[in-house]
């Protein structure tokens, strides 16, 4: 929503919003990217109550809500983004009901759409080999942003780390005696995870012959950086392993949540215990983990219909 529509919102409204966002942000500690989310869907639910005549909270019943919803659905967005939005209204309301902005919490019985179970996209272990090959060629000539690419996705791969826990590591949260990286993952929770030699080589020639070379002084303790110096963002580290991926030429998968994906896939399916990979990704619970069983299910069913003579 842009700010002309934002504040076409009756001031109740756009009031109650605002507090809303003041709450995420100050009493829950929120990711700016969250409150964006949530922003996002509650500007875009309030716009819907103005123009069904709602100029009040107490105005918003079930009603509303289902319609909201509903014309998203038959306008063709992604159940995600239906069960997200949903989401948000519920709580929304019910921190308007505690605040007392309203008497009862219309959201209560509204029930977001059931989330699409599918498959995480997930590279063959050949092609994440042939992969780091070529990287590791390009790496050869020292180039520090080829070395600094390199390093980042064997540790991705390495680890199944989240992109957003490579960007805000330390060159002190790598322990290279023990082979051993430090994050902080989702709810501010810190896990040691283990990775191997190759991504322990790729990190010391990154940090020895590469770093110091663009390395600028606000860049402080961060361990990659972008061309200019500073820390590294989000969205860099997306678009170089997604250039990678797109060299192979076999694989439509994008992102460095494949590598995750891959990473988690490929120790289930060379024997590694369920609970230990749980560990290693961070995963609060034990039911977001086994989805990559799942996954290692399905190739070996892949493999057999394609080798097995009565398949």
């Amino acid at each position: 929503m842009d700010s002309t529509e934002r504040s076409s919102l009756p001031p109740a409204l756009a009031g109650a919003a605002n507090a809303f966002e003041r709450y995420l942000r100050t009493e829950r500690g929120r990711s700016e990217h969250t409150i964006r989310a949530y922003r996002g869907d509650l500007d875009a639910l309030l716009i819907h109550a103005v123009a069904e005549g709602n100029t009040s909270l107490a105005e918003l019943d079930l009603g509303s809500l289902r319609r909201w919803l509903g014309e998203q659905s038959e306008a063709g967005l992604a159940r995600s983004t239906l069960a997200r939005r949903a989401a948000t209204a519920r709580s929304f309301t019910a921190w308007a009901l505690r605040e007392e902005l309203i008497g009862v919490d219309p959201a209560v019985r509204l029930k977001a759409p059931a989330r699409g179970k599918s498959l995480p996209a997930v590279l063959q272990q050949q092609q994440v080999r042939r992969m780091l090959e070529e990287m590791v060629k390009t790496a050869q000539a020292q180039d520090p942003v080829a070395l600094r690419d390199l390093a980042m996705v064997e540790l991705l791969y390495g680890t199944g780390i989240r992109v957003g826990e490579l960007t805000t590591l330390n060159l002190t949260d790598i322990n290279q005696e023990r082979r051993t990286v430090t994050v902080v993952g989702k709810g501010n929770k810190e896990r040691t995870v283990p990775f191997g030699v190759p991504a322990d080589t790729a990190l010391s020639q990154w940090m020895n012959a590469g770093r110091p070379k663009i390395h600028k002084h606000q860049a402080g303790e961060a361990l990659f950086l972008g061309q200019r110096g500073g820390r590294i963002d989000q969205r860099t580290v997306r678009s170089v392993v997604d250039k990678h991926l797109a060299s192979l030429g076999d694989t439509s998968a994008t992102g460095p949540h494949t590598l995750r994906h891959s990473a988690a896939t490929h120790l289930l399916d060379g024997g590694a215990d369920l609970r230990a990979v749980q560990e290693i990704l961070g995963h609060s619970s034990l039911a977001t983990t086994q989805l990559y069983t799942h996954v290692s299910v399905e190739r070996l069913r892949e493999s057999y219909r394609t080798a097995h003579p009565r398949a």
